[in-house]
């Protein structure tokens, strides 16, 4: 039975939408990596900075090296925070106006606070105003990330055929790993050029800037696609009939437990993830004594890997089905977690980067579905709104707290066990939601979009 929630689409006669073809596929795949790439090199950046820099520069009065670090990732935190703020606000006028031009505001915004970052004086010049507004700029910055994604996935999925949706999609997901990439790049060289003294004075600011050139070249890309035939159905429906399109309420609403099980769904591996590429960081150095330089070494490698093993991901999805695919990689993760620090204490760089890869391809095979099972699970009316909220909202509870829960667990037990035992309770908790949720494989958008006003 229908509720006051659901939008139905009018029986109205809608002009016919040219399909996608094979080849704009393609374009639009490499429209929105571009923007994607760019908006997490930033994001990322501030991640590792976090560990190298700012700790002592915006947090020095504290009483040891893991206190400061912590410190700043309370501000790392912040920028997940942000996150399903923007999902929301993206979300709502994506569903609205288009993904499109969502997707070229959210790239100028993250650009913009990016490079005010580098622009930003330390704690002994400005005081207590440097971290302030350290986490303005993060807020707005993480604001801008939470409406990124939505739309860059939904931008692809949207145009994909069925059968090829998970591969296609799963790029987005994997420009993560190339913006990581370059943030290892940019970072690994210029602390290996420069003297200590110069990178933590100016030459991590460099890092920053340099986002300027990235956002440019994203944006202009964009500007060569449009949106997908059934959003301009959609949207050709609301107009001509005057409805207002779906609201995250009406989202909800109508979806309720499958929006609550997919934000479980991602806790799992997003804690994974950002304990693998943040805090392991903040061991390796702090902990385990090694050089700065060989750390970053050793991530840019393992996010080269994972960008295939993203792409694998998705691709593998079509194939077997989401479910199967995401609890292949959910399984890989639970014993992964019990052979990952002993990995990194080894002192064999062979064997770190290996527990690395390993963890990172698990995640890969949980992660790369995820940007066609969110967008098959929502109507196009109300998509945007509700796989942005459903995705970012698991930042917040995962994510944004993993790197700083890991660091005070180890300073205060002085132990990993109980990181361990954190990570494999919420790979556990995801398995559970897992098991709760149908499987969307081949799935037709419009079948979704016709089920939907047919309840």
């Amino acid at each position: 039975m229908a509720t006051n929630s659901e939008i139905a689409a009018p029986a109205i006669a809608v002009p016919a939408v040219k399909p996608t073809t094979s080849r704009e596929v393609k374009r639009v795949v490499a429209a929105s990596m571009a923007g994607t790439v760019a908006e997490w090199y930033e994001f990322f950046i501030y991640g590792v900075a976090s560990t190298l820099v700012f700790g002592p520069l915006f947090f020095p009065k504290v009483d040891s090296p893991l206190t400061s670090i912590i410190a700043a990732f309370a501000t790392y935190a912040v920028g997940f925070v942000a996150r399903p703020l923007g999902g929301i606000v993206f979300g709502h006028f994506g569903d609205r106006l288009g993904r499109k031009k969502l997707l070229q505001f959210s790239l100028l915004l993250v650009g913009s606070s990016t490079f005010l970052m580098g622009c930003l004086p330390g704690y002994a010049t400005i005081g207590f105003a440097a971290p302030a507004l350290l986490v303005l700029l993060r807020f707005i910055q993480g604001f801008a990330v939470g409406g990124e994604w939505g739309g860059a996935v939904l931008l692809i999925s949207e145009h994909s055929p069925a059968h090829q949706r998970g591969y296609w999609a799963s790029y987005p997901q994997s420009a993560a790993c190339i913006g990581n990439v370059l943030a290892s790049i940019v970072l690994f060289g210029l602390s290996t050029l420069l003297p200590k003294d110069a990178f933590l004075d100016w030459g991590w600011r460099v890092a920053f800037w340099l986002s300027a050139a990235i956002v440019f070249v994203g944006y202009y890309i964009r500007r060569s696609v449009e949106d997908a035939p059934i959003f301009l159905e959609t949207y050709q429906r609301q107009k001509e009939s005057r409805k207002k399109a779906a609201s995250l309420k009406d989202a909800l609403a109508a979806y309720p437990r499958k929006s609550f099980f997919s934000i479980l769904l991602r806790v799992g591996e997003n804690t994974a993830y950002y304990i693998i590429v943040v805090f392991s960081i903040t061991y390796l150095t702090v902990h385990a004594k090694l050089p700065s330089q060989t750390v970053m070494f050793l991530m840019f490698v393992a996010n080269i890997f994972q960008f295939f093993s993203m792409l694998f991901g998705g691709y593998l999805s079509d194939q077997i089905g989401r479910k199967a695919c995401i609890a292949l990689g959910y399984g890989g993760l639970l014993v992964w977690a019990f052979l990952y620090f002993p990995g990194l204490d080894s002192g064999s760089n062979a064997q770190i980067l290996g527990v690395i890869c390993l963890g990172l391809f698990c995640q890969a095979l949980c992660y790369g579905p995820q940007a066609a099972y969110f967008s098959e699970i929502f109507p196009t009316a109300m998509r945007y709104s509700g796989a942005s909220f459903c995705y970012q909202i698991a930042t917040v509870v995962a994510g944004s707290i993993a790197p700083l829960t890991a660091t005070i667990l180890l300073r205060d037990y002085d132990s990993t066990t109980p990181i361990v035992v954190y990570l494999a309770g919420t790979i556990l908790l995801s398995l559970l939601a897992l098991a709760m949720l149908s499987e969307t494989k081949n799935v037709s958008l419009h079948d979704v979009d016709r089920a939907h006003a047919e309840r």
